[in-house]
């Protein structure tokens, strides 16, 4: 497996900050924020009345009126992400047209909920019309695999195909796992990422009962401060991050556009608590170690860390403890930003969303800020880039998330240098 590398050819994104790559790098380096009023449905009564929506997403332009209603949103955007990565891939819808192998292409597309609209919308006509008015597309509307689906019948891709759940840290896994088919032999070429669409009423309110999100609905662009001691939660936001990753020789004898390379993932649990992180940061800990042992370098090679940073007391807290377990004195050399002050949490898309930032960060030579940062938390004593990007030659990159139920997931990515 050694001799297989791995790497980054395209990528797609739905973001409330923008709908391509382009888009959302432009306003995360630059710390835009996308989030706002929710207006998708009264929220009056909801503890928080701030999201981050996607905006002026025209749906038809890449899936058909009859197509769409047989996908959930969270589907929807997934396979509107998946064009994108195509294209920058330099690659065609179906890439048997492209000289590949429908065996050797595989899609692990993750979801950390999946279609909690479909079973909202579902449960109301079963109440109301009773069970022969169910659609049976129920089923294959809200399981969470069926992105992973829909995306391999639009591409023909015939290799490994299935999704992961893991709540937040779900499209971090689903890179790394993917990472893994292509070091192993079992494809050549994978469609991979997260994808999520739980900013619907039942969501808030869960999360509202959870009290974990932020209430400074009165200013919304200011209200995701994660590492800030004043931070009160998180705020939710849709979307989907989806890449194309390729083993090297494969990409190169296509003549295929490299951004960077994967070298190395790590997953652990913190065995602790069904939705508090482990305070020590000992099981994430877990998580970057692994992932800088498979990739055969040390704590300071590290230049970049892309954060999970929520914005949530515990998360930010112990997220600081495991960056300072893991590298010590080094993460005094070391840029450490949270992209979700612009963002907002996108839950099982963020692994998706954030590997791409990582990408960006080490193509364009700059880390991202941690944006709305003013009142430094004694807890969170580290470098975390406040309010304005740092222009750096990163040549190495970790991107971290952290799941309810204490997934931890870390990818670290490296320049390529054509060697």
């Amino acid at each position: 497996m050694d001799d297989r590398r791995v790497v980054i050819t395209g990528t797609g994104i739905l973001s409330c900050v923008g709908n391509n790559t382009a888009d959302f790098w432009n306003a995360v380096v630059n710390g835009r924020c996308g989030l706002g009023p929710i207006t998708g449905f009264d929220v009056s009564e909801y503890r928080t009345k701030i999201g981050g929506e996607i905006k002026n997403l025209d749906i038809n332009r890449f899936i058909s009126p009859k197509d769409a209603r047989h996908m959930d949103l969270f589907c929807q955007f997934a396979v509107i992400a998946a064009h994108e990565a195509l294209a920058g891939a330099g690659l065609p819808l179906c890439l048997e047209d492209a000289g590949i192998a429908p065996d050797r292409a595989g899609v692990l597309v993750a979801s950390g909920i999946g279609g909690m609209l479909t079973i909202c919308d579902s449960m109301i006509v079963l109440h109301e019309k009773g069970p022969n008015r169910v659609s049976p597309f129920l089923i294959p509307k809200m399981i969470t695999d069926m992105a992973s689906g829909e995306i391999s019948i639009l591409t023909g891709a015939m290799g490994p195909n299935f999704g992961v759940t893991s709540a937040c840290a779900s499209g971090c896994h689903a890179i790394g796992e993917a990472y893994w088919m292509i070091k192993r032999g079992d494809a050549e070429l994978m469609i991979t990422g997260g994808s999520e669409s739980a900013g619907i009423p039942l969501g808030m309110a869960g999360f509202c009962a959870l009290k974990a999100m932020s209430t400074r609905n009165d200013d919304p662009l200011h209200a995701s401060r994660p590492f800030d001691l004043d931070r009160d939660g998180f705020v939710m936001s849709d979307g989907a991050g989806v890449l194309v990753i390729e083993e090297l020789e494969h990409a190169r004898n296509r003549g295929a556009d490299i951004l960077a390379e994967i070298i190395g993932y790590g997953a652990s649990g913190d065995a602790h608590h069904i939705t508090a992180p482990k305070e020590d940061g000992s099981g994430a800990a877990i998580a970057i170690r692994s992932a800088l042992r498979h990739a055969g370098i040390s704590a300071g090679e590290v230049d970049y860390v892309n954060a999970h940073g929520t914005s949530t007391q515990l998360n930010d807290r112990c997220e600081t403890a495991a960056l300072k377990t893991v590298f010590g004195d080094d993460l005094k050399h070391i840029a450490v930003s949270s992209t979700k002050g612009c963002t907002g949490h996108t839950l099982g898309a963020a692994g998706g969303l954030e590997t791409i930032a990582c990408a960006m960060a080490i193509r364009h030579g700059a880390a991202p800020p941690t944006i709305n940062y003013e009142t430094p938390d004694p807890a969170c004593d580290i470098d975390v880039t406040p309010n304005v990007a740092r222009e750096r030659k990163i040549d190495i990159a970790l991107n971290m998330n952290l799941g309810f139920g204490g997934h931890n997931g870390a990818i670290l990515l490296r320049r390529y240098t054509g060697k």
